[in-house]
């Protein structure tokens, strides 16, 4: 019986639901600036619900959004806050094991690669948030990749830290075999083979889509593998700089239907679970107790 280890869920929509205001086109990065102390605590939500790995809140607040929806200024500001509340959130919630990831997220929007700078400007960029966050943080997460160069790109200024790093991929709901970017995933890991990643996911999908794609992920790589799925309807709706009041949520996948999805992954191999957009510290909460009486303790 392999280990399992257990990440958080979605942050952004959550604290959007939290903070009681209407999303912005910043997204989680208005409550960062507005209500830190949300972010703090669902942190620590997210840990007493057993979560082992805790991501930082900057996932919508690298340079090439923050020119187009605010202020680059905020950059540096918003950055060293999303590490800083995390860590304050794991001394609060006394568990001095969780891990702190850091956030390399699409630069210009999710699920469009095609908007991304050019291969150097966009390596310069990612270099640019390892800067503000390595120091920080115990690991890299490269998280929503949609293309083979998005994700080459963002792994290799992640690697460089010298920290380890995951890379989760954002695959196609209508054709699983895909990227969103319209890269095929078999392609895409065998170009991942030769860099020094200590985790590969599938992530901020379906998890039909993800559960479809599994014996291609698993067959395509030597990494540790994983998962974690969002709870979305559909995101056909979003577009680069509007808001996710365009989304909407599934009411068909409670904790425990979450969780039976999750716990067939790690049956099949996955190291690693959580939960993106839509997937809650109950949801994490209920993959703690499957995980618990899966090994046992």
């Amino acid at each position: 019986m392999h280990e399992v280890v257990l990440m958080d869920g979605g942050m952004g929509q959550e604290l959007i639901r939290r903070s009681g205001k209407a999303p912005t086109p910043l997204w989680s990065a208005t409550v960062m600036l507005e209500q830190p102390e949300l972010v703090e605590a669902l942190h620590v939500d997210f840990i007493q619900a057993g979560a082992e790995v805790i991501t930082i809140n900057a996932y919508s607040s690298t340079p090439e959004r923050l020119a187009r929806d605010a202020d680059v200024s905020l950059f540096d500001a918003l950055q060293t806050g999303a590490c800083e509340v995390a860590q304050r959130a794991r001394d609060k919630a006394g568990n001095d094991k969780v891990r702190i990831a850091g956030c390399l997220p699409p630069l210009v929007a999710s699920y469009r690669p095609d908007l991304a700078p050019g291969t150097e400007r966009s390596l310069q960029l990612y270099r640019q948030i390892c800067d503000m966050q390595a120091r920080h943080v115990d690991l890299f997460l490269c998280e929503t990749m949609a293309s083979q160069a998005e994700a080459v790109t963002a792994a290799g200024a992640a690697c460089e830290t010298g920290l380890p790093t995951w890379l989760a991929l954002t695959l196609d709901d209508r054709n699983p075999q895909k990227l969103r970017g319209g890269d095929d995933l078999s392609d895409v890991l065998a170009a991942l083979r030769e860099l020094p990643l200590q985790g590969l996911l599938l992530n901020c999908s379906r998890p039909e889509t993800i559960e479809a794609a599994w014996q291609t992920l698993i067959a395509g790589t030597e990494f540790p593998v994983g998962a974690y799925a969002n709870g979305f309807t559909a995101i056909d709706a979003l577009q680069p700089g509007g808001t996710v009041s365009s989304l909407q949520a599934r009411n068909d996948l409670p904790p425990e239907h979450y969780a039976d999805f999750a716990m067939r992954w790690v049956t099949q191999g996955a190291s690693m679970v959580g939960g993106c957009c839509e997937v809650g510290p109950e949801h994490i909460a209920c993959l703690r107790r499957r995980l618990d009486e899966r090994s046992g303790s």
